[in-house]
């Protein structure tokens, strides 16, 4: 493709759809909190490691389109489910820490994809209510033919994410196949922020132990160890800070503590 860069018209954007299918295809996207690289599949995420010089013992980014295929792909408690579906009522980005169901292995692709896209304990990082454009793509993929969407930030590994397609990059700019631009709806989630302000990343949530098993139920019970752990703050944390107070007596604050 002459030119990659495309702008976000507002609706699913079909080429980029269209281009993921063909393969082994990479893309930028643009979401709540700036812009991400996507791909569906090993040859992709390899392309996505090496555009970002990124090391590669960080849990996968998973993009899901709806709470059905979370469901399909996730092990989960009630009570983490109840959060999910909180946010996903209230439109708020977050992503967690899940082991995979045994049954939602069967849609990693079968070329490798799993040794990149999940971490030595065999948890995925599965984000809901990314933004819309991404949103349509994701949930696209999975209704036509039970495709995965995998993520990372467009931004040069350990550098920040400014929120405009042209921070993203020359080195991921050469590398993907197609950019869609949406700086306009990237500004829009945090209209009165700056680039020193904004948020350039979601909450992560972990909800499992050091061996990626889940962490146990609460009910009532206090001073439950091991607990959900928030380990990264980003857009929308005063939100999800209620809801997993109003879910859990005991949680962990330690920003940072994967990474």
């Amino acid at each position: 493709m002459e030119n990659k860069h495309i702008k976000w018209s507002g609706n699913l954007q079909e080429e980029a759809v269209t281009l993921l299918k063909s393969g082994g295809k990479t893309i930028v996207c643009p979401t709540k909190v700036g812009y991400i690289i996507a791909t569906m599949d090993r040859v992709g995420l390899e392309r996505k490691f090496s555009a970002k010089n990124r090391k590669r013992n960080k849990p996968g980014v998973v993009l899901v389109g709806s709470l059905e295929q979370l469901d399909e792909l996730a092990e989960m408690t009630p009570e983490i489910k109840k959060i999910y579906e909180k946010c996903w009522e209230e439109d708020v980005l977050l992503g967690c820490i899940l082991p995979w169901k045994a049954s939602g292995k069967q849609y990693i692709p079968a070329d490798g994809s799993s040794e990149l896209m999940s971490d030595t304990r065999g948890t995925s990082c599965f984000v809901i209510k990314f933004g819309v454009p991404g949103e349509q793509i994701a949930a696209k993929l999975w209704t036509d033919q039970q495709s995965l969407l995998f993520a990372s930030s467009a931004n040069p590994s350990g550098k920040g994410n400014r929120g405009v397609v042209a921070g993203i990059g020359e080195q991921i700019e050469h590398e993907v196949d197609l950019i869609i631009d949406g700086d306009d709806y990237v500004k829009s989630i945090q209209p009165d922020k700056t680039v020193d302000t904004r948020y350039e990343q979601g909450v992560m949530i972990s909800f499992v132990d050091a061996h990626g098993q889940l962490v146990p139920e609460q009910g009532n019970q206090r001073s439950v160890e091991p607990a959900p752990v928030l380990i990264r703050k980003g857009l929308d944390l005063e939100r999800i800070m209620f809801h997993l107070s109003e879910g859990y007596h005991s949680w962990n604050y330690r920003h940072g503590e994967y990474y």
